[in-house]
């Protein structure tokens, strides 16, 4: 077990893309955040990586995770120096405070430490299953076409995007898949907001391990407990479907204090105020996930979420939390493609793996229904899922996860098929994954 002392102690290896200019003038608070997501960012692509049996190049991670970021980071984090250690990261920001620090534990991947802090608690490491290969199989129908689909993608034929890696998976097998260059089948990506699927199933696994979730009652928020506070009556299917009626500061809640500022998900998710009535608003925010993986918080500190991704042979996908161990699973997961077709195909085979149901019966039908405030635009949304019911030429009961820099798993339980699409799209990126579904699809039987 590596300790906290010994982390902090030993020697730091400059990193190849180590930076002498100094960094543009900006406001502290704006220098330490981008410090923070350079650590963190690093941290997670390499050690994530090698945990996997995967190595990523510190030239890599630069030209793919540390590209095309929020513009008032980006500049920052392209130029800050950094030095990499044996399972952690530092990063200089130009303030007589320590370095901004990230500390890999085996099983449980990366966290930051709050800015002003010179390390961070030890943590428990978590043991991980070993990996199985997934069975494989030629795919029905016209192969050609589905190898011209993703061959390009891979070569931008679906938009201007930088497209890391593909899966496709039919019947529970796995019928093609495509790298680019320095990934492969162990590269674990962060995940971004396909984290949010991935929390929703573990709130389906939580209540059928617990038995008795009413997801239609008020969510347990210890901070919301005093006499008199109306977000009590928040509901855990409020926040599943993103109609919390909490105020967001910005579209999407982008929680840059909290994923990379060291803030923890008590201190920040907890504290915003309601601006609408509970279920009436759909506003897309990070925090209405955080709230409800937070209000099972105890469920998980007992049953991790690696123990529910080893059981889906997932064990590349890595669950990463706050420095006081509150899981981040609005974004912070690190995942494979492969490992990401399992999570797909559970909601082909309706929640049962294996012989064995892992989330309630229906499951599948709840989070795919609309039956909250839906978005405007072409997509639908469900309990943590996208729906594509309004995609031309998709069937009606697909469902996606989505994350940013395009990040796609699209889930076609009808025609039990899997489309995973892994991207480190600069600036939000512009792939298509409507028209790469509908091309997948019509070549497959």
């Amino acid at each position: 077990m590596r300790k906290t002392a010994l982390i902090l102690a030993a020697t730091l290896v400059a990193s190849p893309v180590l930076a002498q200019q100094t960094p543009p003038e900006r406001p502290p608070a704006v220098r330490a955040m981008a410090a923070g997501y350079k650590a963190l960012m690093v941290c997670g692509a390499v050690f994530n990586a090698r945990e996997a049996g995967a190595e990523r190049s510190l030239d890599s991670i630069r030209d793919n995770e540390l590209t095309g970021i929020y513009a008032e980071l980006d500049p920052l984090v392209r130029e800050m120096p950094m030095e990499v250690g044996d399972g952690f990261v530092r990063v200089p920001w130009g303030s007589p405070l320590p370095d901004r620090l990230a500390v890999h534990t085996p099983g449980r991947g990366c966290a930051v430490a709050p800015v002003g802090a010179e390390g961070l608690p030890e943590r428990e490491p978590i043991a991980r299953a070993v990996s199985r290969d997934w069975p494989t199989a030629e795919p029905r129908g016209d192969a050609a076409a589905l190898d011209a689909a993703l061959t390009g993608a891979l070569a931008g034929a679906y938009g201007n995007a930088n497209t890391t890696a593909l899966v496709v998976v039919q019947d529970g097998r796995l019928v093609a898949e495509r790298y680019a260059e320095g990934f492969g089948p162990d590269t674990p990506q962060r995940t971004w907001s396909v984290a949010k699927s991935l929390a929703g199933t573990l709130i389906g696994w939580a209540a059928h391990r617990m038995g008795g979730l009413d997801v239609n009652a008020p969510a347990t928020i210890p901070e919301w407990s005093s006499p008199g506070d109306p977000r009590a009556e928040i509901t855990l299917d409020d926040l599943m479907r993103m109609a919390s009626g909490l105020t967001s500061d910005t579209a999407g809640n982008r929680t840059d204090a909290l994923y990379f500022g060291g803030v923890t998900i008590a201190e920040q998710a907890t504290a915003w105020p309601l601006i609408a009535p509970p279920g009436q608003v759909y506003r897309y925010a990070n925090n209405d996930t955080l709230l409800a993986v937070h209000s099972l918080s105890g469920f998980f500190e007992e049953n991790p979420p690696a123990a529910f991704f080893d059981r889906l042979g997932m064990v590349d996908t890595t669950a990463e939390t706050d420095w006081r161990g509150g899981y981040m699973l609005s974004s912070q997961v690190w995942s494979t493609a492969r490992d990401l077709a399992r999570f797909g195909q559970l909601y082909v085979q309706d929640g049962v793996w294996e012989g064995e149901r892992l989330l309630p019966e229906n499951w599948r039908a709840y989070v795919s229904a609309p039956s909250g405030p839906q978005p405007n635009g072409r997509l639908g949304y469900g309990a943590t899922f996208w729906l594509m019911n309004r995609s031309e030429g998709i069937p009606a009961d697909t469902i996606a996860a989505q994350g940013n820099r395009g990040q796609y798993v699209v889930i076609v339980p009808s025609r039990r098929i899997v489309v995973v699409r892994r991207g480190e799209d600069a600036g939000g990126g512009g792939f298509d994954i409507a028209r790469f579904a509908r091309d997948v699809l019509a070549a497959l039987e």
